[in-house]
């Protein structure tokens, strides 16, 4: 996504005083959050209830807010990744990616083609699911968000050259563990 634009910088100013105008910031937003929300807990119910909270704290805080360069889903995602790290230390869970839920594209070339896929896909969501959070979560923004470097970058709070990096080192950490087993 690119800076904040005219229009929706002048909703954020008017969200500063009006409740009504907040509303519509979370109609904007509120799809793009509870979907990295899910992928990080893994369950519809405590998505919905973290995304909630972090519309909650985004109201409290709107006041704050200010325009730096970076979009306001920066801002928003960098609350959310914050609500997401309070609630695994509260809940002791570990972090996953329910990458089994992403739907597949159904083909016609043979069982035996479709069988050695999907066997291919649960070495890669193994692979992905045994990464540290930080990783799994560059992933999300990257594939299932479609975020560019920049971005994650501000959410992450890293510069978009660590993005690359760490984007490059899990490529190869992925690469390695799927050699490993075979994959």
């Amino acid at each position: 996504m690119e800076k904040t634009d005219e229009n929706e910088r002048a909703l954020i100013e008017q969200a500063k005083h009006d409740r009504e105008a907040f509303g519509q910031l979370y109609e904007l937003y509120v799809d793009r959050i509870y979907n990295y929300v899910y992928y990080r807990t893994g369950n519809s119910q405590e998505a919905e209830d973290l995304t909630a909270r972090i519309f909650f704290r985004a109201i409290q805080h709107i006041g704050r807010y200010e325009d730096r360069g970076a979009p306001f889903s920066a801002w928003l995602y960098r609350i959310a990744r914050n609500m997401l790290a309070n609630w695994y230390r509260d809940n002791d869970k570990r972090k996953m990616i329910p990458l089994d839920n992403i739907s597949q594209k159904h083909n016609s070339e043979g069982p035996e083609l479709n069988t050695e896929r999907e066997q291919e896909r649960e070495v890669l969501l193994s692979a992905i699911r045994r990464l540290p959070a930080a990783r799994q979560e560059l992933l999300i923004l990257k594939y299932v968000e479609q975020m560019p470097n920049a971005e994650i970058g501000q959410i992450m709070g890293r510069s978009e050259g660590a993005i690359k990096s760490l984007y490059h080192r899990t490529l190869l950490s992925l690469r390695d563990e799927m050699s490993s087993t075979g994959g």
